[in-house]
């Protein structure tokens, strides 16, 4: 960078040099990460006493849930594209403010629809947040080894938050109320804030051309009519003609914008974004996010309706997950000097479909030691995929296109965590309902409430206030279709994270034989001249 902005940056790197200011700000960064992981799942807990006090049907509960997923998703690589236009502070405030503001209007929220719009906005306030903070470590970090270290600690913490989610939710709804939830953010917003004006430093700007409306529409609308089809696919069924028509709609979009991004001069994702040193990392972290993010849903409703825990017992039962991330996400960044990113991402990968064959074993017999095990080893695996395939998309994207090569990384591990639940909820709820039914109509038993038939969770209770010449054979269909499914659905997790790993071994170039990269990169994070090309010869396995 030449000039005025080479000049800020420089005085930037300057003011934030210090190592304790440095660990600081990254801490304030990361508590920001945290809050959004939190926001993702500390609902779900809350579900039940929510629907009770607003009076909220199936389909509006379902999307109390899902209207936050829709919007991180669909605008998430729009607000990278604005990020690094606007400033990454300033982008990280701005979605901290609309986060805490919605989360008021959450918690006050009177009408189900309200709190619909309600989680929508937190989502656009999670879209600002999610690029900005990676952005500003890469910002603080500029060092190679610094920055992995702090982007394992990114790895890690946004991991953390969504699996302490129902914990945290669990305790505020038995104490509280599901407002809580809610009215837990503000005063966590309002002092992320006021620490970050206090401690983090604001890196300029990192592109002064104007923002890329067509491309920004494209990426926005494809994306989100991508999400609303894996969202609506278990409800709706995936070939009916609605998700059908929302998936078809998405893909054209989502083409349209690619040719767009090769096409246009100043486009929102630069050309050099879309080669295979991004794409690859990128599709493995989607493929890590599909399995844990499944296998987390399946696992808690494993835990309340086959085990018989509380919501709260059955959060803190996922404990050894984000414990084990957190390892995981430690480990890769101490090898990191050693091995490569894509041996410790096909090594986590492999760890991973690893955890999910040993989920496909259960039995009803099994027990909670063998999925605290099975929870261990996916975690770990988890968190060196999550680090290393981190660091990969951030270090080929350049430091001036830092915030979108950040919504890069978010939206495609958005995308695969909400088709992960989505195709792992179908899967488990189609064998659960076939299994189910036939064994109850098998064992002729009359008077089974509905929902029972549909859910593991209702049979439990449906259990308890069935007769007991009932209960026995009720809570022993539900239990053997429930691991029925949970076993199918974790095979299907773990020839997804199989698959990932196969595609970075075969697809992520191999580093030159001096270590560096096979495809360097300029300053300004653009390819040189013939360098795709070079790295093609000596990249390809």
């Amino acid at each position: 960078m030449t000039g005025a902005l080479g000049t800020d940056v420089v005085a930037f790197h300057a003011g934030a040099g210090k190592p304790r200011r440095r660990r600081v700000s990254a801490g304030v960064v990361c508590s920001g990460l945290f809050l959004l992981g939190l926001d993702l799942t500390v609902l779900n807990v809350a579900l039940p006493e929510l629907q009770t006090a607003l009076g909220s049907s199936a389909g509006q509960t379902q999307w109390i849930v899902d209207a936050y997923a829709l919007v991180l998703g669909g605008l998430v690589l729009t607000a990278g594209g604005i990020t690094d236009r606007i400033g990454r502070r300033r982008a990280f405030l701005a979605g901290l403010a609309t986060c805490g503001l919605a989360s008021v209007a959450g918690a006050t929220a009177a009408l189900p629809w309200q709190l619909i719009a309600a989680r929508g906005a937190m989502g656009a306030g999670a879209a600002l947040i999610m690029p900005a903070t990676l952005s500003l470590l890469t910002s603080l970090f500029p060092e190679p080894q610094p920055r992995r270290r702090a982007i394992s600690l990114w790895a890690a913490v946004g991991g953390a938050g969504g699996a302490l989610g129902p914990v945290i939710g669990g305790w505020l709804v038995a104490h509280q109320s599901w407002r809580a939830v809610f009215w837990l953010n503000v005063p966590c917003a309002v002092a992320i804030i006021v620490l970050t004006l206090l401690v983090v430093p604001a890196p300029p700007p990192a592109r002064t051309e104007p923002v890329d409306l067509p491309g920004t529409a494209l990426s926005a609308t494809g994306l989100l009519a991508l999400v609303w089809a894996i969202i609506e696919g278990p409800a709706r069924g995936w070939t009916s003609t609605a998700v059908l028509s929302a998936s078809a709609v998405g893909a054209a979009l989502l083409t349209a914008f690619a040719v767009w991004v090769r096409r246009a001069p100043a486009a929102m994702l630069p050309r050099h974004v879309l080669r295979r040193e991004v794409a690859v990392p990128a599709a493995a972290l989607a493929m890590m996010a599909f399995g844990m993010f499944g296998a987390l849903f399946v696992i808690s409703l494993y835990l309340q309706g086959v085990l018989g825990c509380t919501p709260w017992q059955a959060g803190v039962r996922t404990l050894p997950l984000p414990a084990a991330l957190i390892a995981g996400a430690a480990l890769a960044a101490g090898l990191t000097a050693r091995l490569t990113q894509r041996s410790l991402m096909v090594s986590g990968l492999a760890v991973v479909a690893g955890s999910f064959v040993l989920l496909s074993r259960t039995t009803p017999e099994s027990g909670y030691p063998h999925l605290a095990v099975v929870q261990i080893a996916a975690g770990l695996g988890a968190g060196l995929t999550a680090a290393a395939g981190t660091a990969a998309v951030m270090e080929s994207v350049g430091e001036s296109y830092a915030g979108v090569g950040s919504a890069v990384n978010d939206a495609t591990r958005q995308v695969g965590a909400t088709l992960g639940v989505a195709v792992q909820g179908s899967v488990l709820a189609t064998v659960y309902r076939d299994r189910v039914g036939a064994a109850l109509a098998h064992a002729d038993l009359g008077g089974v409430p509905s929902a029972a038939k549909d859910s593991v969770v209702a049979a439990a209770l449906a259990g308890r206030h069935a007769a007991p010449a009932v209960r026995g054979h009720l809570l022993a269909a539900a239990t053997d279709a429930f691991v029925a499914g949970l076993t199918r659905s974790a095979a299907v997790a773990a020839v997804v994270a199989a698959g990932g790993a196969v595609a970075v071994w075969r697809g992520l170039p191999r580093p030159a034989a001096d270590g560096s990269s096979p495809c360097p990169e300029r300053q300004d994070g653009r390819t040189p001249p013939g360098a795709e090309r070079h790295s093609a010869r000596r990249g390809s396995p």
